[in-house]
């Protein structure tokens, strides 16, 4: 889905209708038995992140020394609680910069969470969605419209959370899909990069998510696209027998002014990304 997207781009559909969902006695027991604490760990967790940045907001402004743990907190041990396999390979990046990654579902914001303290940029929207979006607010995460006007504006924003530390996660396909390909990357969210304020200190570390599904299961298992509705791929997860995994892959940050344009910097990124998931899909 296009939620935590930054721009309002058409929706990934696959020519295939998506894989019916059937639970039986024993998936929603597992509905039960995961989906409750993972709403406390969520909920709760959101509580007391709430309750510190209360404190953090007027000591440290824009910095978040603190809360940043807590989301990751909650987003290692929701894998745990659902029982999805994690792992990763590749060094995180200490420069100052962005990540970009292929994405998949919702569950690409857990994982991608759970190994690096990030924070999301997404399209202005969102920030007034009922639910996701007071969630998006209190974990920091950039709100940006596609006003031309506004550009200097947005770029100033990006500096100074890039300046505090701030690791921000672009998602460039622009809408989520199957989990079987990676779209081409769009360029538009790579021209920020390039501003005069940025480019001298900034890097970009692309990231290949690959989920991998029970056995069993469709490949596509943990996909989420098109107009696919939320509840029911979550009662999917919360009620499989077995799980798969997810695998994330960081690969060499670039830096920024090290490339003419956009345009190379965004093929860059995508050839990374694209060239480990065809292997890692090969591979499980």
């Amino acid at each position: 889905m296009a939620g935590l997207d930054p721009v309002n781009d058409p929706l990934w559909n696959s020519e295939d209708a998506p894989d019916p969902i059937e639970l039986g006695f024993v998936g929603w027991i597992l509905v039960i038995l995961r989906g409750l604490p993972l709403a406390i760990l969520v909920f709760g967790g959101l509580l007391v992140l709430l309750a510190i940045r209360l404190i953090e907001l007027p000591l440290c402004g824009v910095r978040r020394p603190v809360t940043p743990f807590i989301s990751q907190f909650v987003c290692r041990n929701a894998f745990r609680i659902l029982g999805i396999g994690f792992r990763c390979s590749g060094a995180l990046m200490k420069e100052h910069g962005a990540v970009v990654a292929n994405h998949t579902s919702w569950l690409d914001i857990f994982a991608l969470n759970a190994r690096k303290r990030v924070y999301f940029v997404s399209k202005a929207e969102v920030a007034n969605w009922p639910g996701i979006g007071w969630l998006a607010r209190a974990t920091g995460t950039v709100f940006i419209e596609r006003d031309r006007k506004k550009a200097r504006e947005q770029t100033a924003i990006f500096e100074e959370r890039l300046k505090a530390g701030h690791k921000l996660l672009f998602f460039p396909e622009g809408t989520s899909t199957d989990g079987l390909r990676v779209l081409p990357f769009k360029t538009t969210l790579f021209a920020a990069f390039f501003a005069d304020e940025l480019r001298d200190f900034m890097y970009v570390q692309p990231v290949s998510v690959v989920f991998h599904a029970p056995k069993g299961q469709p490949d596509r298992f943990y996909g989420w696209w098109g107009d696919m509705d939320f509840a029911p791929h979550l009662l999917k997860t919360l009620g499989a027998r077995r799980q798969g995994s997810v695998e994330l892959i960081y690969h060499a940050p670039a830096r920024v002014r090290d490339f003419a344009n956009r345009k190379e910097l965004a093929a860059h990124c995508e050839a990374a990304v694209r060239h480990a998931h065809a292997l890692a899909r090969l591979e499980k």
